[in-house]
């Protein structure tokens, strides 16, 4: 049996495979390993997943951990020891970062682009075993473009500026419940800014057919293009692969945007697992 993870900032996806077979699959919460100290994960391993696996820890031979914040060696050797120490059974324990998790499901061996679109946004150029370039994505306030929480850092200041027609500036408020200082207080005094930002991104999507807000989704999709897709070296010989919520659930304004920025877009999943079940099934 093999243990595979998809490790996000909310939640956490573990599916145990068994001779290529799902046999379990259980979920808790999320984390951000960089953020952890590896005493910190081996508590919350030992709550929130090993009772959840009591009937298969034993006969786990080996795991695939791929997550936020798994951003070095340090990092990675701290959750293989957390891990390790809550099943310890395991003969084998990889830790990865989530950009490798989104190559592998998305292109399995095969060379490609693969990015990650979501509350946040990145990329990398993928030889079909390992990333060979990455274009950091600077996270929402220098980067992140086309993300969750840009869309929504766009769109509250264009409200807010009143740079949208009228109405939907209105309906957005009163929908969200949201005056100019509540927002203010989201996003400068609370935490999470970010998720707060991409919250608002239902907004969009129902309301995309609007000329104003599509014509803002495009553009923010275009500069995703422009600044991290064309700077990989013959980007446009490879296809544009995404993970993510907002890839997905935008995905025609993503075409849209990636056909007038010269890409093309290739496969569009909503999250990694089902491709790296796929990927660790043909190991």
């Amino acid at each position: 049996m093999i243990l595979i993870a998809d490790c996000g900032s909310t939640k956490i996806d573990w599916c145990v495979l068994d001779a290529n077979k799902v046999e379990k699959q259980v979920f808790t919460l999320g984390m951000n390993a960089v953020m952890l100290t590896e005493e910190e994960i081996r508590a919350r391993l030992a709550e929130e997943l090993v009772p959840e696996l009591a009937d298969v820890n034993a006969k786990i031979e080996a795991v695939y951990f791929y997550g936020a914040g798994c951003i070095s060696q340090e990092v990675c050797s701290n959750v293989a020891r957390a891990i390790k120490a809550n099943i310890p059974s395991a003969t084998t324990v990889e830790v990865y970062t989530d950009l490798l998790a989104a190559a592998r499901a998305l292109c399995g061996r095969e060379p490609g682009i693969a990015c990650i679109m979501g509350t946040g946004s990145n990329s990398c150029l993928y030889d079909g075993k390992g990333i060979a370039s990455n274009v950091s994505p600077l996270g929402f306030i220098l980067g992140d473009e086309g993300s969750g929480a840009v869309l929504g850092k766009l769109f509250l200041g264009d409200v807010l500026k009143k740079q949208l027609p009228a109405d939907i500036c209105a309906r957005f408020l009163e929908e969200y419940d949201l005056d100019l200082l509540g927002i203010i207080r989201r996003v400068y005094k609370e935490p999470q800014a970010n998720r707060f930002l991409a919250s608002v991104t239902p907004f969009l999507s129902k309301n995309i057919n609007e000329p104003a807000i599509r014509e803002l989704v495009l553009n923010a999709f275009r500069a995703f293009f422009r600044r991290n897709i064309k700077q990989y070296e013959n980007y446009d010989k490879h296809p544009v692969n995404f993970i993510g919520s907002i890839a997905y659930y935008f995905r025609e304004v993503l075409c849209d945007a990636a056909a007038a920025e010269g890409c093309t877009v290739g496969n569009i999943l909503k999250s990694p697992m089902e491709g790296l079940l796929k990927f660790h099934s043909e190991a």
